[in-house]
């Protein structure tokens, strides 16, 4: 299993960003996002089930990020707006078998090895 996220960079507060991953989407009962900076605990982002049904957030993220699906292109993303300093993170895709908790980011069985979001 891969998944290989993509669309990191560098970019002023206010400006967005789109994120990608690479995966077997609809072989997943959960996917998401987390991001990680030195210092503190990963941190769930968005997540939804590929199969369809709600989609959740992180309250920090909250009409500012959009995590979104192509299963036939076989993609995730997180479409980010309205950056600032503190979304400054590694990002990170990942999937589970089962269940879709943010929270427990231990359930999540697959990661990507991230990609960097730099806001400054």
């Amino acid at each position: 299993v891969q998944l290989v996220e993509s669309g990191g960079g560098s970019v002023q507060p206010g400006g967005s960003l789109r994120l990608s991953c690479a995966a077997s989407v609809a072989s997943f009962y959960c996917m998401g996002w987390f991001r990680k900076t030195p210092g503190k605990e990963r941190e769930g982002v968005a997540a939804l089930y590929p199969g369809g049904g709600t989609r959740l957030y992180a309250d920090s993220v909250k009409g500012r990020f959009t995590i979104s699906q192509d299963n036939a292109e076989e993609m995730l993303y997180l479409e980010m707006t309205m950056l600032g300093p503190d979304d400054t993170a590694v990002y990170y895709c990942a999937a589970r078998g089962i269940g879709c908790d943010l929270n427990t980011p231990d359930d999540f069985h697959f990661w990507g090895r991230g990609t960097q979001v730099t806001v400054s």
